[in-house]
């Protein structure tokens, strides 16, 4: 049997397109939300102040503090994941600011990873705004959900980052070059959706056919640097043999 990690090495390898294509597409809408205006909104700048006292607060606070914040978080998101997936997570489970674990009866690819790619702690923000919209007038506290929505994915950027970089068992379970290309391409998406709900000049339809004339330029291109390559290839061997004839 063809070893799981070698498939998965495959698939990363056709999602690369799609990764690039959608890499393309953020940096352009976020060129053109900022000529238009994004931080003029009513949204932006809360979004973007979340992220500046994020910064402010991770060389402010202790960071064995931010560290259990973020393990804890880390942890809760396996157990979701596991859940999700139809396994038995132990009611305690192991949280320090050195590390920890959960038990669990499941495992997979999306359990494993979701940590990287899955900020709990903004969907956390965005389950106490909709519950609260369901009983009271939340229109005047949008500014404060995008404020926490900003930090919160801050927080979550900076230590998936800092995790990731200091080596993760985890990202070696799928094979590594997929785990990234994962968590890199679902954290770009969830970039894309906020940008998509704070600037106004941008819509799904407008984003959507940027990412598709993106994904048609880089096929494009590639296929005509490997007709190059495979012209080359053919040309330095025919003259090395006729050469040698």
């Amino acid at each position: 049997m063809v070893p799981k990690t070698w498939v998965k090495f495959i698939v990363a390898l056709f999602l690369l397109p799609l990764v690039w294509a959608l890499t393309v597409t953020f940096f352009q809408a976020l060129g053109d939300s900022l000529q238009h205006g994004l931080l003029k909104t009513k949204e932006g700048p809360f979004f973007l102040g979340g992220i500046v006292l994020w910064g402010v607060l991770f060389w402010l606070l202790p960071r064995a503090w931010l560290l259990w914040l973020y393990v804890y978080g880390h942890e809760c998101t396996h157990a979701i994941w596991a859940k999700i997936f139809g396994g038995n997570v132990e009611e305690k489970f192991y949280v320090s600011s050195q590390g920890g674990h959960i038990l669990t009866n499941r495992i997979n690819t999306w359990i494993v990873l979701s940590p990287y790619f899955f900020p709990v702690y903004s969907l956390l923000v965005i389950s106490i705004y909709g519950v609260g919209a369901l009983f009271v007038e939340m229109t005047s506290f949008q500014w404060l959900l995008f404020f926490l929505l900003g930090l919160t994915w801050a927080f979550h950027l900076t230590f998936t980052c800092l995790f990731l970089l200091q080596g993760q068992p985890d990202v070696h379970y799928g094979g590594t070059f997929f785990s990234i290309i994962i968590i890199y391409g679902i954290n770009l998406l969830t970039a894309l959706f906020f940008l998509l709900i704070t600037a106004p000049s941008i819509s799904a339809a407008s984003l959507g056919e940027q990412f598709f004339g993106n994904l048609r330029t880089f096929l494009e291109t590639a296929h005509h640097l490997l007709e190059e390559l495979f012209s080359w290839v053919c040309h330095s061997y025919y003259s090395f043999f006729l050469g040698k004839n």
